[in-house]
């Protein structure tokens, strides 16, 4: 069992950046591949970024990439999101996630998740 909590979350302008942080515990942190997904309002839970065991191979979607960084700290057991430029679009609720592998961009490949933390971009 691997418990995941995310931490960061808030409101900030459009243009602005924010930090989720997802501190991992229960397993070695180091075997498994993390993700983070997000879901706004009356919208499917979206991929937007994995990282591997290592932190060495990092994959974005596309609406993400060059403005977000997924980066990772296995003696910390924790896993953040730098966003930076963030627009109204990007609000949602953003969940981290872990699975026993490597990346993945499919929901589904993971079997760990957080409860989510609150983004909202004002314009």
């Amino acid at each position: 069992q691997v418990q995941l909590v995310e931490s960061g979350g808030g409101l900030v302008q459009a243009g602005g950046s924010l930090r989720l942080s997802c501190a991992a515990s229960g397993r070695t942190f180091s075997n498994y591949g993390m993700g983070w997904f997000r879901q706004a309002p009356g919208r499917e839970r979206e991929f937007v970024g994995t990282i591997s065991r290592r932190g060495d191979n990092t994959y974005y979607a596309d609406s993400v990439k060059g403005r977000f960084t997924i980066s990772r700290d296995n003696a910390k057991n924790t896993v953040y999101l730098q966003m930076n430029s963030l627009r109204p679009e990007d609000t949602a609720v953003y969940y981290c996630a872990s699975r026993a592998g490597s990346i993945a961009t499919l929901s589904n490949a993971y079997d760990y998740w957080g409860q989510g933390t609150q983004v909202t971009v004002s314009s």
